[in-house]
């Protein structure tokens, strides 16, 4: 099914071969550039997602799907199984949930309740929560940024 080449007598790669693995049975090369066109349309629906700032429903659907998309673009590189395995490890559990959460508050206050503030607080509350999960996988970056947060935030003198 789906057959990439002209003689019947080789093996051709397909995507939708029966024998096929799925997304594990990518190449190397393959896995690459599905990854980076992942990230990528999730970058550009995040970049879309301001020009339609005034409009919250348009843009938490735009933000949040391009945000999910740049996130699971290492699914593409490690595979969907790992990466949940990864996102629900005991040192990035708690960082998951919060993202999780704050992406299901951003829809349900824009497609809900319908408040471009709330949309907004919610948003950057998400992005907050990204860049804290995202610190997750550097070693000591997130005592690093909270050390440093406490040391800006400090108000004793």
């Amino acid at each position: 099914m789906w057959k990439m080449g002209n003689d019947e007598g080789d093996r051709a790669e397909s995507f939708l071969d029966e024998d096929s693995e799925g997304i594990c049975s990518l190449s190397t090369t393959q896995r690459i550039y599905a990854s980076a066109a992942c990230l990528l349309s999730g970058l550009v629906l995040m970049f879309l997602s301001l020009i339609v700032f005034a409009i919250p429903i348009k843009f938490a659907l735009l933000f949040t799907f391009g945000n999910v998309l740049a996130v699971g673009s290492t699914a593409f590189l490690m595979g969907p199984e790992q990466q949940l395995r990864m996102m629900f490890d005991s040192v990035r559990v708690y960082a998951t949930v919060i993202y999780i959460g704050f992406v299901v508050l951003a829809l349900i206050c824009a497609l809900w309740i319908q408040s471009k503030i709330l949309t907004l607080l919610a948003i950057i509350c998400e992005i907050c929560a990204l860049i804290w999960y995202c610190l997750s996988y550097i070693p000591f970056a997130r005592r690093i940024v909270s050390d440093l947060m406490v040391r800006f935030c400090d108000t004793e003198l």
